[in-house]
Protein backbone atom coordinates (compact mmCIF):
# COMPACT_ATOMS: atom_id res chain seq x y z
CA UNK A 1 0.00 0.00 0.00
CA UNK A 2 1.01 3.66 -0.51
CA UNK A 3 2.87 5.13 2.74
CA UNK A 4 -0.91 6.99 2.79
CA UNK A 5 -2.90 4.50 3.26
CA UNK A 6 -0.66 2.72 5.76
CA UNK A 7 -0.57 5.70 7.76
CA UNK A 8 -3.94 5.52 8.08
CA UNK A 9 -4.18 1.81 9.04
CA UNK A 10 -1.47 2.74 11.71
CA UNK A 11 -3.85 5.52 13.35
CA UNK A 12 -6.49 3.34 13.10
CA UNK A 13 -4.50 0.69 15.15
CA UNK A 14 -3.37 3.14 17.95
CA UNK A 15 -7.22 4.10 18.09
CA UNK A 16 -7.77 0.60 18.51
CA UNK A 17 -10.08 0.46 15.61
CA UNK A 18 -10.62 -2.77 14.13
CA UNK A 19 -9.74 -2.59 10.22
CA UNK A 20 -10.40 -5.55 8.04
CA UNK A 21 -8.05 -6.32 4.71
CA UNK A 22 -10.94 -5.37 2.56
CA UNK A 23 -10.98 -2.58 4.41
CA UNK A 24 -7.26 -1.43 3.79
CA UNK A 25 -7.82 -2.50 -0.17
CA UNK A 26 -10.53 -0.02 -0.50
CA UNK A 27 -8.79 2.95 1.13
CA UNK A 28 -5.94 2.07 -1.13
CA UNK A 29 -8.38 1.95 -4.34
CA UNK A 30 -9.90 5.23 -3.17
CA UNK A 31 -6.31 6.83 -2.70
CA UNK A 32 -4.94 5.38 -6.06
CA UNK A 33 -8.55 7.01 -7.59
CA UNK A 34 -8.12 10.33 -5.58
CA UNK A 35 -4.48 10.70 -6.07
CA UNK A 36 -3.09 9.53 -9.01
CA UNK A 37 -1.75 12.23 -12.12
CA UNK A 38 -2.38 9.35 -14.75
CA UNK A 39 -6.27 9.75 -13.87
CA UNK A 40 -7.70 12.32 -16.20
CA UNK A 41 -9.89 15.04 -14.47
CA UNK A 42 -13.55 13.07 -15.99
CA UNK A 43 -12.57 9.95 -14.46
CA UNK A 44 -11.66 11.79 -11.06
CA UNK A 45 -15.16 13.75 -11.12
CA UNK A 46 -16.97 10.04 -11.54
CA UNK A 47 -15.21 8.60 -8.98
CA UNK A 48 -15.73 11.76 -6.35
CA UNK A 49 -19.90 11.63 -6.95
CA UNK A 50 -19.39 7.76 -7.31
CA UNK A 51 -20.72 6.97 -10.64
CA UNK A 52 -17.54 4.82 -11.16
CA UNK A 53 -16.55 2.81 -7.85
CA UNK A 54 -12.73 2.98 -7.08
CA UNK A 55 -12.24 -0.69 -7.65
CA UNK A 56 -12.73 -0.10 -11.39
CA UNK A 57 -10.17 2.45 -11.51
CA UNK A 58 -7.27 1.11 -9.02
CA UNK A 59 -6.28 -1.67 -11.61
CA UNK A 60 -6.21 0.71 -14.44
CA UNK A 61 -3.88 2.94 -12.73
CA UNK A 62 -1.62 0.00 -11.70
CA UNK A 63 -1.25 -1.07 -15.44
CA UNK A 64 -0.61 2.66 -16.67
CA UNK A 65 2.24 2.82 -14.20
CA UNK A 66 4.09 0.40 -15.84
CA UNK A 67 3.49 1.79 -19.39
CA UNK A 68 5.44 4.88 -21.35
CA UNK A 69 3.92 8.00 -21.98
CA UNK A 70 2.95 7.63 -24.86
CA UNK A 71 0.67 4.33 -24.80
CA UNK A 72 -0.31 6.37 -21.81
CA UNK A 73 -1.61 9.60 -22.98
CA UNK A 74 -3.86 7.46 -25.64
CA UNK A 75 -5.64 5.52 -22.91
CA UNK A 76 -6.18 8.32 -20.79
CA UNK A 77 -7.17 10.54 -24.10
CA UNK A 78 -10.00 7.56 -24.77
CA UNK A 79 -11.06 7.36 -21.46
CA UNK A 80 -11.69 11.49 -21.04
CA UNK A 81 -13.64 11.29 -23.91
CA UNK A 82 -15.98 8.32 -23.07
CA UNK A 83 -15.22 8.90 -19.22
CA UNK A 84 -17.84 5.85 -18.54
CA UNK A 85 -17.55 2.20 -17.12
CA UNK A 86 -17.85 0.13 -20.11
CA UNK A 87 -14.94 2.42 -21.39
CA UNK A 88 -12.92 1.76 -18.17
CA UNK A 89 -12.86 -1.72 -18.48
CA UNK A 90 -11.63 -1.76 -22.05
CA UNK A 91 -9.05 0.35 -21.54
CA UNK A 92 -7.83 -1.33 -18.33
CA UNK A 93 -7.78 -4.62 -20.16
CA UNK A 94 -5.82 -3.07 -23.04
CA UNK A 95 -3.07 -1.61 -20.68
CA UNK A 96 -2.90 -4.51 -19.27
CA UNK A 97 -2.09 -6.72 -21.80
CA UNK A 98 0.08 -3.55 -22.96
CA UNK A 99 1.86 -4.00 -19.88
CA UNK A 100 2.45 -7.53 -20.48
CA UNK A 101 3.63 -7.46 -24.21
CA UNK A 102 6.11 -4.88 -23.26
CA UNK A 103 7.60 -6.87 -19.88
CA UNK A 104 7.93 -10.48 -21.61
CA UNK A 105 8.74 -9.04 -24.87
CA UNK A 106 12.38 -8.48 -23.78
CA UNK A 107 12.98 -11.28 -21.83
CA UNK A 108 12.16 -13.47 -24.78
CA UNK A 109 15.69 -14.47 -26.25
CA UNK A 110 14.04 -15.56 -29.80
CA UNK A 111 13.27 -11.77 -30.19
CA UNK A 112 16.63 -10.84 -29.92
CA UNK A 113 17.06 -10.36 -33.73
CA UNK A 114 17.95 -6.79 -34.45
CA UNK A 115 15.19 -7.28 -37.66
CA UNK A 116 12.85 -7.69 -35.22
CA UNK A 117 10.58 -4.21 -34.40
CA UNK A 118 8.91 -5.28 -31.05
CA UNK A 119 7.61 -1.56 -31.10
CA UNK A 120 5.83 -1.31 -34.69
CA UNK A 121 4.91 -5.30 -34.01
CA UNK A 122 2.86 -4.05 -30.55
CA UNK A 123 1.74 -1.34 -32.87
CA UNK A 124 0.18 -3.20 -35.99
CA UNK A 125 -1.44 -5.60 -33.39
CA UNK A 126 -3.39 -2.85 -31.78
CA UNK A 127 -4.20 -2.02 -35.53
CA UNK A 128 -5.62 -5.53 -35.89
CA UNK A 129 -7.60 -5.16 -32.58
CA UNK A 130 -5.20 -8.29 -31.51
CA UNK A 131 -3.50 -7.08 -28.78
CA UNK A 132 -4.57 -9.70 -26.34
CA UNK A 133 -3.42 -12.61 -28.52
CA UNK A 134 -0.39 -11.34 -29.12
CA UNK A 135 0.85 -9.79 -25.48
CA UNK A 136 -0.32 -13.41 -24.59
CA UNK A 137 1.69 -15.22 -27.14
CA UNK A 138 4.87 -13.30 -26.05
CA UNK A 139 4.06 -14.01 -22.76
CA UNK A 140 3.79 -17.76 -23.08
CA UNK A 141 7.26 -17.49 -25.25
CA UNK A 142 8.60 -16.04 -22.50
CA UNK A 143 7.31 -19.13 -20.34
CA UNK A 144 8.03 -21.42 -22.76
CA UNK A 145 12.27 -20.30 -22.57
CA UNK A 146 12.34 -20.00 -19.31
CA UNK A 147 10.71 -24.02 -19.14
CA UNK A 148 13.23 -24.80 -21.65
CA UNK A 149 16.16 -23.42 -19.50
CA UNK A 150 14.83 -25.18 -16.54
CA UNK A 151 14.22 -28.44 -18.11
CA UNK A 152 17.63 -28.51 -19.79
CA UNK A 153 19.18 -27.94 -16.30
CA UNK A 154 17.14 -30.64 -14.46
CA UNK A 155 18.15 -33.20 -17.43
CA UNK A 156 21.46 -32.44 -16.57
CA UNK A 157 21.10 -33.23 -12.88
CA UNK A 158 18.89 -36.57 -13.40
CA UNK A 159 21.59 -37.63 -15.71
CA UNK A 160 24.50 -36.71 -13.39
CA UNK A 161 22.48 -38.86 -10.55
CA UNK A 162 21.82 -41.75 -12.56
CA UNK A 163 25.23 -42.22 -14.15
CA UNK A 164 26.47 -41.65 -10.52
CA UNK A 165 24.02 -44.43 -8.87
CA UNK A 166 25.23 -46.61 -11.53
CA UNK A 167 28.97 -46.71 -10.93
CA UNK A 168 27.71 -47.65 -6.89
CA UNK A 169 25.27 -50.60 -8.35
CA UNK A 170 25.76 -54.03 -9.79
CA UNK A 171 24.52 -57.43 -9.98
CA UNK A 172 24.03 -57.85 -6.08
CA UNK A 173 21.34 -54.27 -6.17
CA UNK A 174 18.79 -55.53 -9.00
CA UNK A 175 16.48 -53.66 -8.53
CA UNK A 176 18.22 -50.44 -8.18
CA UNK A 177 19.53 -51.40 -11.71
CA UNK A 178 16.25 -52.19 -13.36
CA UNK A 179 14.94 -48.43 -11.86
CA UNK A 180 17.78 -46.74 -13.52
CA UNK A 181 16.79 -48.86 -16.71
CA UNK A 182 13.41 -47.51 -16.78
CA UNK A 183 14.59 -43.89 -16.09
CA UNK A 184 16.58 -44.29 -19.22
CA UNK A 185 13.42 -42.70 -21.33
CA UNK A 186 13.98 -39.42 -19.28
CA UNK A 187 18.10 -39.21 -18.39
CA UNK A 188 19.24 -40.35 -22.40
CA UNK A 189 19.31 -37.68 -24.92
CA UNK A 190 15.91 -39.22 -26.08
CA UNK A 191 13.68 -38.31 -23.15
CA UNK A 192 10.32 -40.02 -23.93
CA UNK A 193 7.24 -39.16 -21.71
CA UNK A 194 3.40 -39.82 -22.05
CA UNK A 195 1.08 -37.28 -21.56
CA UNK A 196 -2.26 -38.62 -20.04
CA UNK A 197 -2.92 -42.65 -19.43
CA UNK A 198 0.64 -44.29 -20.01
CA UNK A 199 -1.32 -47.45 -20.83
CA UNK A 200 -3.22 -45.60 -24.06
CA UNK A 201 -6.61 -46.95 -22.80
CA UNK A 202 -7.70 -43.43 -22.19
CA UNK A 203 -6.64 -40.02 -23.49
CA UNK A 204 -2.84 -40.78 -23.86
CA UNK A 205 0.08 -38.41 -25.81
CA UNK A 206 3.61 -40.08 -26.14
CA UNK A 207 6.05 -36.58 -25.86
CA UNK A 208 9.80 -37.37 -27.52
CA UNK A 209 12.11 -34.53 -26.72
CA UNK A 210 15.74 -34.27 -28.17
CA UNK A 211 18.18 -32.74 -25.34
CA UNK A 212 21.54 -31.53 -26.34
CA UNK A 213 23.19 -28.65 -25.29
CA UNK A 214 26.81 -27.09 -26.45
CA UNK A 215 29.87 -29.26 -25.39
CA UNK A 216 27.21 -32.05 -24.21
CA UNK A 217 28.66 -35.46 -25.47
CA UNK A 218 26.57 -37.93 -27.00
CA UNK A 219 24.45 -39.75 -24.04
CA UNK A 220 23.80 -43.08 -24.38
CA UNK A 221 22.45 -46.44 -22.79
CA UNK A 222 24.17 -47.47 -19.62
CA UNK A 223 25.38 -51.27 -19.53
Amino acid sequence: SEPEVQQLVADAAKRGDRITRREVQQLADDWTAMSSDLLPEEIREKVVDQTIPTRYVAPLVKHLQKLPESHQSSIRQAIAEHPDLDTLKQATGEARSLSRYLEAAPQVQALNDESIDIENALDEAMRLGCLNSAAELVNQAAQLEHAIAKLYTTWKRVNSLSDRLYEDTGASTPSLRSMLKALERLSSNSIEFYFGDPKGENFSHTIRLKLEGEGDSEIGEKG
